[in-house]
Formats: C-alpha cells, structure tokens, sequence
C-alpha cells in the first residue's frame, strides 16, 4: 500500500461510517478499484483507522456519555443482539459474504430501495416521526439491536440498518442517526477487537506500515469529525431519497463494471 492509498482509504472510511452507504461495502470496493493488495496488513489497516471514526464520536458525544446513565444502558442493550448474532455468524460472513461482490452489491442496491419505499410511506403519513431517544424503551433499545444485527452482512450499513428501525419505531431521523453514532462505539470497538483476535497474523510491523496506519487514522478522524456535524443538520431538513438514490446508482454502475 501507497501513502496516497492510505490517506484515500482513510478519507473513505471517515466520510462513509456514519452515513447510511455502508464503510465496508465501501472500503471493500475501494481497495479493488485502488488494486491494492488484499494482504494481512490491509485487513489490520481497515479495522484499525475505524478507530479514527471512533474517536470522533468520543469528541463530540463523550462528554454527554459520561453525564447520562440512561442512555448508556439503553446503548448497551441494544449492543447485546449484535454482539450474539455477530459472534455466530462472524466465520460464514468474513469468509462468504465478504468474498462475493454480488451479494453485496444486491444488498446495498436493496437497502437503497428500501429507503425511497420508507420516505415514500412517510409522505404518505403512514409512519410518523415525532419522538426522542429519550423515549425509548427498554424493550426497543433491543430491537434496534437486532436491527443492526442485519449489517453485518456487507452493503446493509450499520447506521442504515439502525435509522430504518428507530423511523419505524416513530424516532425523528436525526435523532436515530445520532443513536447509530453512539451505539458505533461498542459495537465498532469489539468488532475490531475480535477481527485482530481472528487475524493473529505474528508479523511485526514496519515502519513504513506504521505511517500508513497512522495517516488512515488522522484522516478518518477528521472527514469522520466533519461528516458527523453536516449529517445531523442534513437530516434536520432533508430525507433519505439521495441516499438511497446514491446507492442504486452507485451499485448499478459497480455491476456493469466489476
């Protein structure tokens, strides 16, 4: 991997972790258009910049984490879905869906989809958006973590996955995409984790992969800083058409060309 492959790589995972477009799916697509090569290091490298993205979320959100107790249970139950179903299926997953363009380009084409179908419902006012995540449920905090569940498969997107379930239990949508911005701590967090458990590849590493790493991490952090700002005010006035616009174009043209 190329310095300017990194920095590319970084910006990517920053600007697509929090939007509903799936940073994997994109990350994946990415380094097979940047022909860079699937090694151990570029597995170790997309799982560690994530921390970038993470870090963000702690900059903006850590100190409100720290003063409500409330939402931290209700964040760790919604973790706990994810954590059982991610932890049985991680095998067939990593070295299935990963590994078949396909499939994933089925399921970030069918979730773009789903959210034209979703606003559509929405215009029609057939679901209503009027709630908090104050007024979540115990019970519902669940939910949204079988919710998220489902994007362990790549091309869903995690914060996708997460909105669709909170729009459909009334939340507004920024406030869903700030839970999904909060429940990534978690659930990011042991996910790298077990990856890096998983890869146990016993390599030392250089010092050129050092500064690799080191500039995925800096610009994931920052495109990740901004994009977590912009989408919160996007979402105050806008719906989830362009995203779902963007995703069948995008998927469309990858069918054609890879």
């Amino acid at each position: 991997m190329e310095i300017w492959q990194a920095f590319i790589l970084g910006i990517v995972e920053g600007l697509t972790e929090f939007l509903p477009i799936s940073s994997t799916f994109h990350l994946i697509f990415a380094g097979q258009l940047l022909k860079i090569e699937n090694s151990d290091f570029l597995k170790v490298f997309e799982v560690f910049i994530q921390s970038g993205a993470i870090l963000a979320v702690l900059w903006l959100y850590g100190k409100e984490l720290w003063t409500d107790r409330a939402l931290v249970k209700k964040i760790i139950l919604s973790f706990i879905p994810t954590a059982i179903i991610g932890f049985l299926l991680h095998s067939i997953i990593k070295n299935f869906f990963f590994e078949t363009n396909w499939l994933m380009l089925t399921a970030f084409i069918l979730i773009g989809v789903i959210f034209i179908i979703y606003e559509w419902h929405i215009k029609q006012n057939k679901i209503k958006m009027t709630k908090e995540i104050t007024d979540l449920s115990w019970s519902q905090s669940i939910l949204i973590g079988l919710g998220q569940a489902m994007s362990t498969l790549p091309g869903v997107s995690r914060s996708g996955a997460i909105m669709l379930t909170m729009m459909a239990m009334g939340q507004s949508r920024s406030q869903a995409a700030k839970y999904s911005f909060l429940l990534a701590l978690p659930t990011i967090c042991i996910a790298a984790f077990y990856d890096l458990f998983k890869l146990k590849t016993g390599a030392s590493i250089s010092s050129q992969e050092i500064l690799l790493l080191t500039i995925g991490f800096i610009t994931a952090f920052i495109s990740a800083l901004l994009v977590l700002k912009w989408f919160i005010n996007f979402l105050q006035k806008n719906t989830l058409n362009s995203f779902g616009i963007y995703r069948l174009i995008l998927g469309l043209l990858l069918l054609k060309f890879l």
